[in-house]
């Protein structure tokens, strides 16, 4: 892969019984980054992992572990994370009040740090933090489910980030997660996108996860 793009499977999608097997897999298929999204039931309905699955992952791996914490008060979680073997966390403006402080937290753990925000907050949001962070992450969907269809009108937002990450920290990643496949990938790449996590489009390809990522690729390319 491109160093200028990332590949970011979500093992939201994996079947868990065979975790360890699914990660190896994307890894050999040319993946770059391993997704996994942290929910508490509050700020989102769902709830999944924490900490000893980062653990497993981590053993299971030597790709970087980009870790969303969809949760509430995340400062009090993001040490069990970094421990566990996270390389990057991102918070989300609507659940950090204090958030240059959690950005800072995060940083002198040893992470990258990552910022992010739901479909109806506007870009202005994280406008303060965005030239401290490795990156931005917009919401193609409401975050809580694996499986729900992309929202095309967050495009102009896609187009907006990447036009404020360029003036302030270019270097930074711009990462989408939501209803990303093979199909709607060229779209928020030319909207300036630059990392894509996809659950569905992977783990759950008619013709198995390398077929996934490989489809995603050529979306790339």
């Amino acid at each position: 892969m491109s160093k200028n793009y990332a590949i970011a499977p979500s093992i939201l999608s994996a079947d868990f019984l065979q975790l360890g097997e699914q990660i190896s897999a994307c890894e050999s298929a040319g993946a770059d980054w391993i997704h996994i999204d942290v929910m508490d039931g509050h700020f989102v309905p769902n709830l999944t992992m924490g900490p000893v699955v980062v653990e497993a992952c981590r053993k299971a791996t030597g790709l970087l572990l980009d870790v969303h914490l969809m949760i509430e008060k995340p400062e009090n979680l993001l040490e069990a994370f970094a421990i566990a073997g996270a390389d990057r966390l991102t918070v989300h403006v609507e659940t950090c009040p204090h958030l240059y402080r959690t950005i800072q937290q995060i940083q002198s753990l040893g992470c990258r740090a990552g910022v992010t925000l739901n479909p109806g907050t506007p870009a202005a949001a994280i406008g303060e933090v965005l030239h401290m962070v490795d990156l931005a992450l917009v919401m193609m969907v409401n975050p809580g489910f694996s499986g729900q269809a992309f929202i095309a009108e967050m495009l102009p937002k896609v187009a907006e980030i990447r036009a404020m990450l360029d003036a302030v920290n270019p270097a930074a990643w711009l990462e989408v997660d939501g209803g990303v496949s093979a199909r709607t990938l060229p779209q928020v790449r030319e909207a300036g996108a630059n990392a894509f996590v996809a659950g569905s489009a992977v783990f759950g390809h008619p013709d198995g996860i390398k077929a996934g990522v490989e489809a995603l690729r050529e979306g790339i390319t």
